[in-house]
């Protein structure tokens, strides 16, 4: 740790840290310039440095470190809430977290202390290059260290980052190396060529590696080792991060098809009423999908509790446990899920012909859950859910499950 960022957390002022208001304050330039950025796409750099400047990069990261201590449960509620408005920049700051969990749960006590220190004190913005079945980044032994070249796709937060937790195929051990290296070390070529029509501004390049040097001090996992239980919640931390990214939507989409519905909603000739607002159709059906977001919020909450719980257990995490948070975990994104698509596209039909004109923005909603409820299989989350309900049986663990 070098005596310069140990000064600066030694001397910086300690303030009370209100993480609502700081939210607050950022999403309402997030609100104003989301329907632009989402037909731009491209890096939103401006509303990362927000992000950076705000004090929420080092919101988990531990109060003994420097940050605020916030638990995942806290954390998720603050990616739901940028999910509302944004769900690209709120999974880029989701990304952010994940990756210094990544270095708790597989690095050492003393890397974990360096990088939270340093993510503290010059606001570093940690990328993903970790994407575990992309195997074309492969890693060879150079000495006490090892090499990396190739590609890695699916790199969320990489494109202007500062850090990247990486991963890559070693041949010899039929196994994955992981590492922390600057996103800036030589032979590393971040490109901007994620052109999906939703989730535009995720950053989720393709991270090209070309000779790059793994120092041994920067390695989280040699390739062959067997993580422990308490590791593998890695994977399901990630699973719940695209639940909440799920859940978040719906509410944003519920939202803003109520304002809508209120404020433009012509009703329907036959109707009898005056208001959209007042057509019982339109009531019962924004009811049914109400009852949906509910739901999703509930189970989403539940399977938060769950991951909190399973980390303070810590070293001394069981199998079977782990695998009961997988099933909730699981539960709670096939519900989010539903929400998510059901009712970003359902809303549609309760608004009107004119709610799809570009200038409201509002299919960006329905577009952003499309692309991201392809991250992985939901038919593979049921098949887990109804083998345990039918046989007890609980996942294996996997980058998915």
């Amino acid at each position: 740790m070098s005596a310069t960022i140990e000064k600066s957390l030694d001397t910086r002022q300690v303030k009370t840290f209100n993480a609502e208001e700081t939210l607050a304050s950022i999403l309402y330039d997030f609100e104003n310039t989301a329907i632009k950025r989402d037909l731009i796409g491209g890096h939103a750099k401006y509303e990362r440095d927000l992000i950076r400047n705000s004090s929420l990069l080092g919101y988990g990261l531990p109060k003994k470190f420097g940050g605020h201590g916030a638990s995942w449960s806290e954390i998720y509620g603050v990616v739901r809430k940028i999910a509302q408005v944004d769900s690209a920049l709120a999974h880029i700051y989701a990304f952010h977290n994940l990756q210094l969990t990544t270095i708790a749960l597989y690095g050492d006590e003393k890397q974990y202390e360096t990088h939270a220190k340093e993510t503290i004190v010059n606001q570093l913005f940690w990328g993903n290059a970790l994407n575990p079945n992309d195997k074309r980044a492969t890693a060879k032994n150079i000495g006490d260290g090892y090499q990396v070249d190739g590609p890695k796709s699916y790199c969320s937060g990489s494109v202007g980052s500062d850090r990247l937790i990486v991963s890559a195929w070693h041949e010899p051990s039929q196994s994955l190396l992981f590492a922390a290296i600057p996103s800036n070390r030589a032979g590393v070529t971040i490109t901007s060529d994620w052109d999906a029509f939703g989730q535009k501004q995720t950053d989720s390049g393709t991270v090209l590696f070309n000779d790059v040097q793994i120092e041994p001090h920067e390695i989280l996992v040699e390739p062959g080792r067997i993580l422990s239980s308490k590791s593998t919640v890695r994977s399901l931390i990630a699973q719940h991060i695209l639940t909440t990214l799920y859940t978040g939507i719906a509410q944003g989409a519920l939202k803003r098809g109520a304002e809508y519905i209120r404020k433009n909603s012509r009703p329907y000739f036959d109707s009898g009423v005056a208001k959209a607002s007042d057509d019982p159709y339109v009531q019962n059906r924004f009811g049914k999908l109400q009852t949906q977001v509910r739901a999703a919020e509930l189970v989403s909450d539940h399977a938060s509790k769950k991951i909190d719980e399973a980390l303070k257990i810590g070293d001394e995490l069981s199998s079977e446990a782990r695998g009961l948070l997988a099933i909730a975990v699981a539960e709670s994104k096939v519900i989010a899920h539903g929400a998510a698509i059901e009712v970003s596209n359902q809303i549609f039909e309760l608004m009107g012909a004119s709610s799809t004109s570009a200038k409201f923005g509002l299919d960006r909603f329905w577009r952003n859950a499309r692309v991201h409820t392809l991250h992985d299989p939901i038919d593979y989350k049921l098949r887990d859910i109804g083998i345990h309900a039918l046989t007890g049986q609980v996942p294996t663990p996997t980058s998915y499950s």
